[in-house]
């Protein structure tokens, strides 16, 4: 599986955009080996004000709660809120 990572200028300046980035890195780490799929593509987007200051433990739910909504058949889709 391949895992991209992008953080916008909207994130702040360039030390905070690495922070949100290494921060998603370390949690698609710890997430995606146990709840990836292989041959899929993810793409994990940093948020201004969120990704840097959101508690660890809370950024890896996020993730965990947005790979079983995308693996989740078509029919069970819940909508993002």
């Amino acid at each position: 599986m391949r895992v991209g990572y992008t953080c916008s200028k909207k994130v702040g300046n360039a030390v905070a955009r690495n922070r949100a980035k290494r921060r998603l890195r370390a949690a698609a780490r710890d997430m995606l080996a146990a709840q990836g799929r292989p041959g899929w593509d993810y793409v994990l987007i940093g948020r201004p004000r969120v990704t840097a200051e959101r508690p660890y433990a809370q950024l890896c739910d996020d993730i965990a709660a947005a790979l079983a909504r995308v693996h989740a058949p078509r029919n069970q889709r819940k909508p993002a809120p």
